[in-house]
Formats: C-alpha cells, sequence, structure tokens
C-alpha cells in the first residue's frame, strides 16, 4: 500500500514537470521569436532609432508576461515535489542502522557464502583474491571446483558442443528427476537435432532408439515432433519445425544448466539481502514503537511478532505460537486443540496450570481439556 502512495505521488510529480516544461518550452519560444523580429528590424536598418525598437520589444514582452504564465505550473510542480519528498522520507527510513542489533555473528560462514557468489557468477580470480585475503586460506576447493565445472560446461554448451552437459546430468539423473526437471530429456533433444543437421537419419534415429526412448510414456508429444524432423534432414531451417534450431534455444538450455547445477538463480548471498530487505520494513517500524516505549532493542532475545516473508523464503516448514510468539521445537511442538486452532504445547501447559484445568481457547470459546491436545508433525 505504501509503495502504492509513493508511486502516485510520482506519477503526480512527473506529470506536473512535463506540465511546467511544456509551458516553459511555449513562452520561451515566443520570446524567442519577438527578440528575433526586433533584431531582424535593427539589422535592416529600416528602423533608424534602436531605442523605439526595444521600447515596442519590452511593450511585448511584458503583455506577454511570462513570468505571470509560468508562476502557476511551477507553482503547482513544488507542491507535488514537496509532496513526494516528504512521503520518501515517510516511507523510507535513510537510518537503516537502527535495525542492526549485536547479536553472535559467524563470520567464517558468512566469508564463505560470499565467496561462493562470487564463485557462482563467474568470478574466480576475484573469488579466489578474496578466499586469501578474508578468510586468510587458500581457495576451498570444495566451494570452487562446482562452479568450474559448471562453467565449462555452459562454455562448451556456447560452442554448442553438449557432451559434458549430457555426462553431468547422465551422473546426476536420479537427483534431476528428483527436482521434477527435464533437462536430461532437453539436452537429448538438442543432440538429436545437432545429429539431424549434419544429414545422418540414420545415427539421428539411432540416438533417438537408444537416448530417447526412455522418456516416451512422460514425453511422447516432443519425441513425436522429433520424429518429424526426420523428414527433413538438412533442411530443418526450411520445415515445420525450423523453431527448434534458435540459437534462444541453446542460451535457455544453458540456462536451465546453470539453475539445476545450483538449484536456485540466486545464491545464498542475494537470497539473504533478499529477505533482509523484505524484512526491515517491519523491523525498523517495530524499532520505532519500542524507542517510544524505552525498551531496549539490543537486549531482546527474539521479536514478539512474527516477521513475514513471502513463500520463496521459507524453505521448511515451521510453526510460531500465536500466544507465546515463539517457534515450535521438538520440546515445544505444535499442539492441535479439539476446536482446530493450534498452539505450542508450553503455551497449553501454562494456560492449563499443568494440565489441572481446563482452559478457554484464545481465538474461540470452546472450553479445552488439554489431554485432549494432539501433537502436530510438519
Amino acid at each position: 500500500m505504501e509503495l502504492n502512495m509513493v508511486k502516485d505521488a510520482y506519477d503526480r510529480a512527473t506529470k506536473k514537470q512535463k506540465l511546467s516544461y511544456s509551458k516553459t518550452r511555449e513562452v520561451m519560444d515566443l520570446m524567442q521569436q519577438e527578440v528575433e523580429v526586433a533584431l531582424e528590424k535593427i539589422q535592416s536598418g529600416h528602423e533608424s532609432n534602436c531605442k523605439s525598437v526595444l521600447a515596442e520589444l519590452k511593450t511585448k514582452l511584458n503583455e506577454m508576461a511570462p513570468l505571470t504564465q509560468l508562476e502557476g505550473t511551477q507553482k503547482d510542480l513544488n507542491i507535488a515535489l514537496s509532496k513526494y519528498s516528504k512521503l520518501l522520507d515517510k516511507s523510507f527510513n535513510p537510518d537503516i542502522s537502527k535495525a542492526y542489533r549485536n547479536v553472535d555473528h559467524d563470520i567464517e560462514t558468512t566469508n564463505e557464502i560470499i565467496a561462493s557468489d562470487f564463485y557462482q557468477h563467474g568470478l574466480f580470480e576475484v573469488g579466489d583474491c578474496f578466499t586469501l585475503e578474508a578468510m586468510e586460506q587458500e581457495p576451498v576447493t570444495s566451494i570452487k571446483s562446482p562452479y568450474v565445472q559448471m562453467y565449462q560446461i555452459v562454455e562448451s554448451m556456447r560452442a554448442q558442443n553438449l557432451e559434458p552437459a549430457l555426462r553431468w546430468a547422465s551422473a546426476n539423473s536420479s537427483k534431476l528427476h528428483a527436482n521434477g526437471s527435464d533437462l536430461e530429456l532437453k539436452l537429448h533433444q538438442m543432440q538429436f537435432l545437432e545429429i539431424l543437421q549434419k544429414g545422418s537419419r540414420g545415427e539421428a534415429l539411432q540416438y533417438a532408439r537408444a537416448h530417447l526412448a526412455p522418456f516416451a510414456t512422460t514425453h511422447m508429444i516432443e519425441i513425436q515432433k522429433l520424429m518429424g524432423c526426420l523428414l527433413f534432414a538438412q533442411k530443418l531451417n526450411q520445415s515445420p519445425y525450423s523453431e527448434l534450431l534458435s540459437l534462444t534455444n541453446w542460451d535457455k538450455l544453458a540456462e536451465e544448466v546453470t539453475r539445476q547445477f545450483c538449484q536456485s538463480y540466486e545464491s545464498p548471498l542475494s537470497l539473504t539481502i533478499a529477505a533482509g530487505s523484505q524484512a526491515l520494513p517491519p523491523l525498523l517500524k517495530f524499532m520505532s514503537v519500542m524507542s517510544g516505549k524505552k525498551q531496549e532493542w539490543q537486549s531482546m532475545k527474539q521479536l514478539p511478532v512474527p516477521v513475514e516473508l513471502d513463500d520463496k523464503f521459507q524453505f521448511h516448514s515451521i510453526f510460531v505460537c500465536p500466544v507465546s510468539k515463539e517457534q515450535a521445537t521438538e520440546d515445544n511442538p505444535p499442539m492441535l486443540m479439539i476446536c482446530g486452532h493450534v498452539l505450542c504445547k508450553q503455551s497449553i501447559m501454562k494456560m492449563s496450570k499443568n494440565l489441572s484445568k481446563t482452559f478457554k481457547c484464545p481465538y474461540c470459546p470452546t472450553e479445552i481439556n488439554a489431554s485432549q491436545c494432539k501433537q502436530l508433525n510438519f
């Protein structure tokens, strides 16, 4: 909602700016025309008295009243800009350091994540330099070598050599299948087209029987299309299947290899920054409330309210007790009450006085017998 308000204020300010510019340009053009006419009169010599020409010019400019014409649009622009800047100050707190807390920080893990990000983006020399200077050790092979292999595969694909990618996909076939990826099939499809492009219809058919047949039960339509390509050996670019030869298909395939290799387009560092950016506004708001109540932000062991993040940042199931605001653990599991609401075990124990009495559900008027609560497993 706040971002929409900022966007609307920005749109109003830009609209006023364009209107002000247009009006200013119009007035300046009229003034320029009058000045050029007066200059021609003076240069032509038809007017012996320059003072009369200049006096006439002054009269016309006064009648034109450029300042009066521009005053209104400029005033509207100033008001729009003022409102926009105030809204920015209100919506975006520039001092994000207020959300910082002195917590235990694992420097070694952080450095490994940063080094991994450099390697994932192909900045191997930068990654090696960072490892030597920040981590004070030789480049970690376990971090670097997978990305070296990935870039070797991608570089080979850019040269339209699929052999390294096919070997990697075959070795990781079960993992790709578990991820729901059809990368191995796409690689074999592209290799099939490369063989067919060279004009060897028999070799292409033999390759299809060996490598495409295992995918027939789940990808019959794609395989049927490839079989249709056999009719157009050496002239696929003139066939109904010419789109299969597009160079963009190679780029997409390389992107798919990169994604499956890294399990994500985004590195852990990128994910951390993105999640932090999303969590920062509510943290700053909470910090301002804490300051108003004169409570110590640094001494808090956990937040009293949950910070909601998008589903893409949820990597495992979690449950936060709506009463205690604590995350469920093995010692404090979520418990389902007979009314259908869920609380953590410690909250139920506390509300039931260690199972000695019934209590009322905090979300509905149902009387709860703690012994009837069942543990939930996520």
